[in-house]
């Protein structure tokens, strides 16, 4: 389910957008700093600082996390269910283990959502599509990288 290149832009996203919602439909959209690919079928998250998302998980356990790479702007629409794995469940620490060095001392993990992927859809910018003969990941990341005002570390 989660390919290679799924994993891949796991690991080079900066956030994600983890959406739940609540018994009575009212969607929240929350972005999560810290999280990671666990195997092919599963991503974790830390829930450090997410009442709102942990409250609903556990009304409604189907989610929908998103990550992009915002210079290539590309990512993944990742559509599953989740659970909510307290500090005192038994099996916190096997699913807690790559959120933790990722945290350190500085983000206490309260819990683990840990979401089982149940579709997994491409996100891409609509420049991708619009303009497909002048549109490329060199000048996706050109453009995003002016917009940013910033430059990769080897051109300062």
């Amino acid at each position: 389910m989660l390919t290679s290149e799924v994993l891949d832009y796991t690991s080079r996203s900066v956030l994600c957008w983890l959406a739940t919602v609540d018994e009575t439909g009212q969607p929240n959209v929350s972005p999560k700093e810290i999280f990671a690919a666990f195997d092919s079928q599963h991503i974790v998250v830390a829930n450090i600082a997410s009442p709102t998302s942990e409250r609903n998980i556990e009304v409604n356990s189907r989610v929908c996390i998103s990550f992009v790479d915002i210079f290539v702007q590309k990512g993944f629409k990742v559509i599953g269910t989740a659970r909510n794995i307290r500090r005192s469940d038994a099996d916190f620490s096997k699913w807690s283990t790559p959120l933790e060095a990722m945290a350190g001392a500085k983000f206490p993990i309260r819990s683990v959502f840990v979401i089982q992927a149940v579709s997994v859809e491409p996100i891409i910018a609509p420049s991708y599509r619009l303009y497909t003969a002048e549109t490329t990941e060199k000048s996706q990341v050109a453009s995003a990288m002016q917009t940013y005002g910033v430059q990769r570390s080897s051109d300062v």
